[in-house]
C-alpha cells in the first residue's frame, strides 16, 4: 500500500457531473407532480415463480409430514477425525516420556574425574568458593587421610622445590 502511495490519496474516486445537485431537486419534484415512476435502471435479475408465495406454506408442511430430508448433515467431529487427533497426541506423549532422552543427561555417577578437574581449572573457581562446599571436619579428614608424610617425601620436596639459602637465613 505504501509503495502505491494510496495512503496519501485524498480523492474518493467518485465523479458527479457539473451542476448535478443544483438541478436534482427540480427533476424529482417534476416527476412527483407528473406521477411518473422513478427510473430504476436495469432489472435486478431476481424473479419469483408464479404463485410462489401462495403455495410455499403448503409445500413446506408436506415435506415436514413426509419426513423428507433436504440436506445431509455432516458432523464436525466424526470418529475418523477424533481417532486421528488422539493418535497424534499419543505419539507426542510417548516421544516425550521415553527414556531415550534420559540416557544423555549427565549425572554424578558417570562423571569422569578428569572432567571435573578440567572444569575447576578452566572456570576460574577460587579456593574459597571450593571451601564453602565443605565443612571444617570434612576438610580436616580429607587432607589428613590422603596425605602421607614420610621423611623421604619431605626430604625430596625440600631438595627439589625449596631454596636452601632462604631456609638457612630464616
Amino acid at each position: 500500500m505504501k509503495t502505491n502511495k494510496l495512503h496519501n490519496d485524498k480523492s474518493t474516486g467518485f465523479k458527479v457531473p457539473e451542476g448535478y445537485f443544483d438541478t436534482l431537486d427540480d427533476k424529482i419534484m417534476s416527476q412527483v407532480k407528473n406521477n411518473l415512476t422513478l427510473d430504476t435502471g436495469a432489472e435486478n435479475g431476481f424473479k419469483v415463480p408464479k404463485d410462489y408465495f401462495n403455495t410455499v406454506d403448503e409445500r413446506i408442511i408436506k415435506r415436514i409430514e413426509n419426513g423428507e430430508k433436504t440436506a445431509k448433515v455432516i458432523p464436525i467431529f466424526n470418529k475418523k477425525t477424533i481417532l486421528f487427533a488422539s493418535s497424534i497426541a499419543a505419539a507426542v506423549l510417548l516421544l516425550f516420556n521415553l527414556s531415550v532422552f534420559e540416557s544423555n543427561k549427565p549425572s554424578f555417577n558417570n562423571l569422569d574425574v578428569q572432567t571435573v578437574e578440567n572444569y575447576i581449572i578452566y572456570e576460574d573457581i577460587s579456593t574459597s568458593e571450593l571451601a564453602t562446599l565443605f565443612t571444617v571436619e570434612e576438610l580436616d579428614e580429607t587432607v589428613l587421610s590422603e596425605s602421607v608424610f614420610d621423611d623421604e617425601n619431605i626430604e625430596d620436596y625440600l631438595l627439589n622445590h625449596a631454596d636452601i639459602e632462604n631456609l638457612l637465613t630464616e
